[in-house]
């Protein structure tokens, strides 16, 4: 389920980013003492200098600081897992200690990550899993069918009396996260609650904002009658809300999903996005390099059952491997005028 959360305290702390896509880089964390029994980490997100992915990697070199190590974040300059492939290759060649990775297609990739595991690497998984038996450990950003509940929850309460057609705005189609978020949605969706939602299907924007406008755009034209654009990606939240707004659509079709503070803040006093979510992505990086750490130490195997804590995630609560080695960060933030302006305001993000 996601968190519906009040007026922001004073102490709170939640940072996330939208996201979008640049060029290709390589980033090293800051210098630290690293034991040698951490080594080298590389980061391999879908894409490089994309502002989710760049806050997570802030969150795995806050992590390095604290836990040890040499970060490095290396990757595609757009959503491509055949461009991902040469990353792996080399971190491989350059015998890593661990790779963390966010799969843009978890079958793409699994030959290389298995490789890197025959080879002694530990791999971790965060955002988007590989496909099993190609990681260690995969972080998983919240509960899957938690996610795809919120999201039909979401597009109920945006719906006029939670009737009328929706339809989504992916990703990749091959985005292993976004694809299990519309499978569970499309489960919940079968229940009495949402019987006068109709489903009109997906489209795919890449997360490309030029390419997620397009499929907006066509969404409104296929289905005239669409009353909620629901886009499970930071980019296609935004791109979705500008369209609704370009064409004067604001309650009459309303946008939802996952978003952020700073991204999402004009839409949702508008009105175009009554409500959006999303987790701590910096929490996700974070999380992702300690559970790396405790792999390459030898402290964690990666088996379903065992436990292991992080001191400045989750309150110092331990965490719990389970079914398939995946590890939950936690639930979403459900965002609305009644918090979006505190968050904006005490974090800037």
């Amino acid at each position: 389920m996601f968190h519906r959360i009040p007026r922001v305290a004073a102490g709170a702390a939640l940072v996330i980013v939208l996201a979008g896509c640049s060029s290709s880089s390589a980033t090293t964390a800051p210098a630290s003492a690293a034991p040698a029994a951490v080594g080298s980490i590389v980061m391999i997100p879908k894409q490089v200098n994309n502002p989710y992915f760049d806050v997570a990697f802030k969150g795995a070199q806050n992590a390095a600081a604290d836990l040890g190590g040499t970060l490095t974040q290396v990757g595609p300059s757009a959503a491509d897992a055949t461009q991902q492939i040469p990353f792996i290759q080399t971190a491989i060649t350059n015998k890593v200690s661990a790779i963390i990775i966010s799969a843009d297609d978890a079958t793409a990739v699994a030959p290389a990550l298995q490789q890197a595991m025959a080879a002694g690497i530990k791999v971790v998984g965060y955002d988007s899993s590989p496909a099993k038996g190609a990681y260690n450990v995969f972080v998983n950003q919240a509960d899957t069918a938690g996610i795809g509940k919120g999201l039909a929850d979401m597009a109920c309460d945006v719906a006029p009396s939670c009737t009328g057609e929706i339809a989504v705005l992916s990703a990749a189609q091959t985005a292993t996260n976004q694809n299990a978020w519309i499978d569970a949605m499309n489960t919940t969706l079968k229940d009495a609650k949402y019987s006068k939602l109709v489903y009109d299907g997906v489209v795919y924007g890449n997360d490309d904002p030029t390419i997620s406008t397009t499929q907006a755009q066509a969404l409104l034209s296929a289905h005239p009658n669409l009353k909620v654009i629901v886009a499970p990606t930071t980019v296609g939240i935004v791109a979705a809300a500008q369209v609704v707004e370009s064409k004067s659509l604001i309650g009459k079709v309303f946008v939802t999903g996952l978003g952020t503070p700073k991204g999402m803040q004009a839409f949702v006093k508008t009105g175009s996005s009554p409500e959006f979510a999303l987790w701590n992505v910096t929490d996700l990086g974070y999380l992702a390099y300690a559970t790396a750490v405790q792999l390459v130490t030898g402290a964690i195997k990666g088996n379903s059952g065992e436990t292991y804590t992080v001191a400045k995630v989750n309150s110092g609560a331990p965490y719990t491997i389970g079914a398939d080695s995946v590890v939950v960060l936690g639930p979403p933030f459900v965002f609305n005028k009644d918090n979006i302006d505190q968050y904006v305001t005490s974090f800037g993000f």
